[in-house]
């Protein structure tokens, strides 16, 4: 049994090793979701890294496409090798295709320079 991102409670059951049978979804989007939990997982991230010279330590990223479960820690570890320096704009691209996994870390927060021009307007 899983339960959807909308709140069903869907059964699924595999049928001669490869068929997807599934009931109690009431739309299509929470069919497919069951479907691909049970083939292939798909997770998204968001995490942080640090800037230098920024007027915060740390500019929030995340993934702009999910990546299979099983590799979220590779990411991780990828993520956590990266320093930006300041200025950061926002959905500005830290990695692309992390991995080779067809999905980019952006970055979705600005961090201006410390004492900079940004950082002024911002007081």
């Amino acid at each position: 049994m899983h339960y959807v991102p909308m709140g069903c409670e869907v059964t699924a059951e595999v049928m001669e090793g490869k068929e997807i049978i599934t009931t109690g979804h009431t739309c299509p989007r929470g069919r497919e979701y069951v479907i691909q939990e049970m083939t292939n997982p798909l997770r998204n991230i968001a995490s942080s890294v640090l800037v230098k010279g920024g007027e915060l330590p740390l500019a929030s990223v995340r993934l702009d496409r999910p990546v299979p479960r099983d590799r979220i820690f590779d990411v991780m570890a990828e993520i956590r090798k990266q320093k930006l320096t300041a200025p950061v704009k926002a959905g500005q691209v830290v990695i692309e295709n992390v991995l080779g996994l067809g999905s980019n870390v952006i970055t979705t927060k600005r961090v201006a320079v410390v004492g900079g021009e940004q950082s002024r307007r911002y007081k």
